[in-house]
């Protein structure tokens, strides 16, 4: 039936969901999320390896599960938190803002982004969270620089805040120079920051 609120979950199912991510993020912290097999997830959490299947499926799932309330917290300071981050500020401020926190969000999260976003070819480009992203840097480009192709210069600014880029580069860059060779970058985009008179 169209409208119809989602089928509430069972309290045990429900149980079962929060202990197998309480220890699949003990696991990943401890181990690494290539280490941790899905077996070792299920004994951890004490719940058999169909339960976990079942829910979760695969890695990846369960990866993208953990970061769902952490990209939810992100959209929600974008959508209602203050400025810069939030409404009230010039969109450059804003974009400034996004990309410091997209990139503290990124390094809290390296290798469970770097799952998630290349658990398969493109896949993140495919999840609904790089639209959003892509969609408010969109819209603040467009602002901040008017007649530029806004659309592309989003997918432009988002492409070395991918996981696998950053996990690659940070080789030879720390997070320092990354961070700053991103602000500079945003910088080029949307022009240097005014100071106040």
């Amino acid at each position: 039936m169209l409208g119809a609120p989602p089928p509430r979950e069972r309290a045990d199912a429900a149980r079962n969901r929060t202990k197998v991510l309480a220890a699949a993020a003990a696991l990943f912290q401890r181990q690494g999320v290539d280490a941790v097999s899905m077996d070792a997830i299920a004994a951890e959490a004490g719940v058999g390896k169909g339960t976990l299947f079942r829910r979760f499926g695969d890695k990846s799932a369960l990866v993208a599960a953990l970061l769902d309330d952490k990209e939810r917290d992100l959209q929600a300071a974008i959508l209602s938190g203050p400025p810069p981050l939030g409404p009230g500020a010039p969109a450059a401020d804003r974009v400034r803002a996004f990309v410091a926190a997209y990139a503290g969000y990124l390094f809290d999260n390296l290798d469970l982004l770097r799952v998630s976003e290349t658990a398969r070819p493109g896949a993140r480009y495919r999840i609904g969270a790089y639209r959003f992203w892509h969609l408010h840097l969109a819209i603040l480009l467009a602002e901040a620089r008017p007649g530029a192709d806004a659309g592309y210069l989003a997918h432009a600014l988002l492409a070395p805040l991918g996981a696998e880029h950053v996990t690659a580069v940070l080789g030879e860059c720390d997070a320092e120079r990354i961070t700053s060779g991103l602000a500079a970058l945003v910088d080029a985009l949307v022009g240097s920051r005014q100071a106040p008179p």
